[in-house]
């Protein structure tokens, strides 16, 4: 199922003339997108900087910890680790999960990017608080998209 995006996002803003337009796609409680970084996403010549792959990494954890909780989540702590160079020009495959819920107060999620040959190129763990249910209205005016997977009839946020 494709998740919603948001207009104005660096990673998945439509509207973000700068941004890396990801789609990201839930199956289960598994979040996965596809990047291809470009040569303009370099730190060192030929490698894809790792602060760009640390926010991809971050954004997919966020995807998953709203596709697992229908709840948005802020980013408060994120451990990345890099195991080996992603190349400009060659597509990635970046998955992640929720794996701690600890009652909706702080969200624990993990993700991997992997090259096309399947070779592990980072992971990450991030640890996550839940964006104020004051904020929601405003960031749910941001999203494009099928909003179900959001919408609980069990949970207050995050309407």
């Amino acid at each position: 199922m494709q998740l919603p995006h948001t207009r104005s996002c660096f990673v998945c803003g439509e509207a973000n003339l700068h941004g890396l337009r990801l789609r990201f796609h839930a199956d289960g409680p598994r979040v996965t997108t596809r990047f291809t970084p470009q040569a303009e996403h370099i730190g060192f010549k030929g490698v894809t900087h790792g602060g760009l792959l640390a926010t991809v990494l971050d954004e997919i954890m966020v995807w998953a910890v709203a596709a697992s909780t229908r709840r948005f989540a802020y980013c408060a702590e994120l451990t990345v680790r890099f195991q080996r160079p992603a190349i400009p020009g060659v597509e990635l495959l970046a998955a992640a999960e929720l794996v701690e819920n600890r009652r909706h107060k702080l969200f624990t999620a993990t993700a991997e990017l992997r090259d096309a040959a399947g070779q592990l190129v980072a992971t990450a763990s991030g640890k996550y608080l839940p964006v104020p249910a004051a904020d929601v209205p405003a960031m749910l005016t941001e999203l494009v998209g099928d909003l179900s997977l959001l919408e609980s009839t069990d949970s207050p946020a995050p309407h």
